[in-house]
Parts: C-alpha cells; structure tokens; sequence
C-alpha cells in the first residue's frame, strides 16, 4: 500500500496580503525618507519637483506589497511520512520524525505559532500556520495545531496506519 499523502500548512490568502501590505509600508517609509534627506540636501531653489512624493510613495507600496504577495505563499510546511519540512524563501529545513521530541502552541510576540523542540534541545519556529491579530488571524489554527500534533503522535507511538 502506498503512504498516506503529505499535509501542507499555508498562510492564509489574508496572511499573505497581511505581509504584503508590511513590507510595502515599510519601503515607501525607506523611499520617503530617502526622499526627505534628498529634499533637505537638494541645492537647486525651489526643491525638487512635485510629482517625486507621490512616486516615492506609491512605487515602494506596491513593490512591496507585489514582492510579499509572491514570496508569502512559497512559505509553508509539509508533513510527511520522513518528518516536518519547512519552506521559505530564504531556505528550507527538515526534522526527522526520530528527532521531534515535543511540538507544541506557543505564544511568541504578538502572535501564537507552533514551535517544534528536537532531541538536540533546540527549538524550530514553524513557519506555518500562525495566529495574530488583524491580517495575521487564521480561524482554524486550533484545527491545524490538532492536526499537526496528532500526525506527530501517530509517527512517535507507532506510525500512521497503512
């Protein structure tokens, strides 16, 4: 018989556009700023030309927004018969199943995120699912802690059913 298939943990689509709308303010407050300094260093009378604020606002924002639109659904996680894999555009990871010693629903900052300790001591910060407020809401992350910890339990006590 073959494996069960894979789980796969994703932002929300509000998750995402939570993280898009982040990075964008934060490069039109970059550009803005960047915009102020040039102001205050500009050596021609009359400072620079009108159209440059708008511009220096809306380019970043949406850049910004576009950039983590794309990038914030290639994060995720897969649970699988070998362990947790996590992905992200900066790397991915994985925990054998051997090593998972606890995984578990923590509080960290503003936000509850689920937290995997290994046999080393160390802790990994799942990079899904979440919980927060505003864009960061996921209304089923109880159900997903659940499934995530029961797919834990049925490798660590025996494995899954074939």
């Amino acid at each position: 018989m073959e494996a069960a298939s894979p789980a796969t943990f994703r932002p929300t689509w509000q998750q995402v556009l939570g993280h898009g709308l982040y990075l964008g303010a934060l490069s039109a407050v970059a550009s803005v700023t960047t915009g102020v300094i040039v102001e205050l260093a500009w050596q021609r009378p009359g400072g620079p030309p009108g159209w440059m604020w708008p511009l220096l606002m809306c380019v970043p924002m949406l850049l910004g927004t576009v950039i983590g639109l794309l990038t914030g659904r290639r994060t995720g996680v897969v649970v699988g018969a070998r362990g947790i894999r996590t992905s992200s555009v900066f790397g991915e990871g994985e925990a054998d199943w051997h090593r998972v010693v606890d995984l578990r629903a923590e509080r960290r900052g503003s936000r509850n995120v689920v937290s995997v300790y290994l046999d080393s001591g160390a802790s990994v910060q799942l990079h899904a699912p979440y919980d927060g407020g505003l864009f960061a809401a996921d209304p089923q992350f109880e159900l997903k802690v659940f499934a995530l910890s029961h797919l834990w339990r049925s490798h660590r006590f025996g494995g899954l059913p074939s």
